[in-house]
């Protein structure tokens, strides 16, 4: 619909945010819009062809009415809560489907590693894009469990900071070093 007249978004909105917060999402089983108000929105074309729930909302008392509209106000914590632990069983799935292909990194006391140059992504302006990623090598001083490691120069020198496992990989000697020993 955009693509056809662009410099029409702003007329599209409300309609596109309409059925953004009344589609079921599958994570949650419901609408964004239950979420927030207890209840489902309801429809123009329901209005239009007078469906049952819109009958029975007619016949209601002023207290009947706010006397159902607060039942549902209360029940909304149990609906959330639902929603939410289908949100925390989805995403444990996909972490297990992540954890199958993932490999586990653990270095011992004496590993060589390389370590990967931190911030992440930064860049030495005299190289551009061809930077180095990755500095080293460096031994492995200490394990300090759950993934961190204390580094030390080939020198012996130890540094301070710890570093987590993630930014490490094992560090392979060419043939050259091999022969230089």
């Amino acid at each position: 619909m955009i693509e056809n007249n662009p410099r029409e978004w702003h007329s599209l909105l409300s309609n596109t945010l309409w059925a953004y917060r009344t589609l079921r999402r599958s994570g949650t089983g419901t609408t964004p819009f239950a979420l927030t108000y207890g209840h489902d929105a309801v429809l123009p074309l329901e209005i239009s062809v007078r469906s049952l729930r819109v009958a029975r909302h007619g016949e209601w008392s002023k207290d009947e009415y706010n006397q159902a509209m607060t039942q549902e106000l209360d029940d909304l914590d149990e609906v959330r809560l639902d929603a939410l632990d289908k949100l925390r069983a989805q995403k444990e799935t996909v972490a297990r489907a992540y954890d199958k292909r993932t490999k586990a990194k653990s270095f011992g006391v004496g590993d060589l590693v390389w370590k990967t140059i931190l911030p992440i992504g930064s860049k030495d302006s005299r190289f551009g894009k061809w930077s180095l990623t990755w500095e080293g090598p460096f031994l492995i001083h200490q394990v300090l469990g759950k993934g961190a490691y204390k580094l030390s120069d080939r020198n012996g020198r130890a540094h301070d900071a710890p570093i987590n496992g993630r930014f490490l990989k094992k560090y392979y000697p060419t043939a050259w070093e091999m022969m230089e020993k």
